[in-house]
């Protein structure tokens, strides 16, 4: 898992919003609960943001060199299909 985690200098921000008690949020505060200090402990250097609010759907946004950004619903999603969605993101810092 530390190797998905390992970010590029690409990658300028990853940000997640979603709501603290909803449970189509379930997934999402379960993968950074058990990810967030793995991703972190990797990449110091790189902010890692979380943004609860009530109602809120959740989603991942990458922001990359240049002033682009990405942005993925995490909605209905498995714990290991948030990984795999991060892991993307990721992936597209370097290309």
């Amino acid at each position: 898992m530390s190797s998905k985690y390992a970010f590029t200098t690409g990658l300028k921000e990853l940000r997640f919003l979603f709501c603290q008690t909803s449970q189509q949020s379930a997934a999402t505060r379960s993968f950074l609960q058990r990810a967030y200090p793995t991703m972190k402990k990797h990449n110091p250097h790189t902010p890692i943001m979380m943004r609860e609010a009530a109602g809120t759907l959740p989603r991942v946004y990458a922001r990359y060199a240049l002033g682009r950004e990405k942005q993925e619903a995490l909605s209905g999603l498995t714990d290991q299909q948030i990984e795999e969605k991060i892991t993307q993101l990721v992936k597209e810092a370097s290309s």
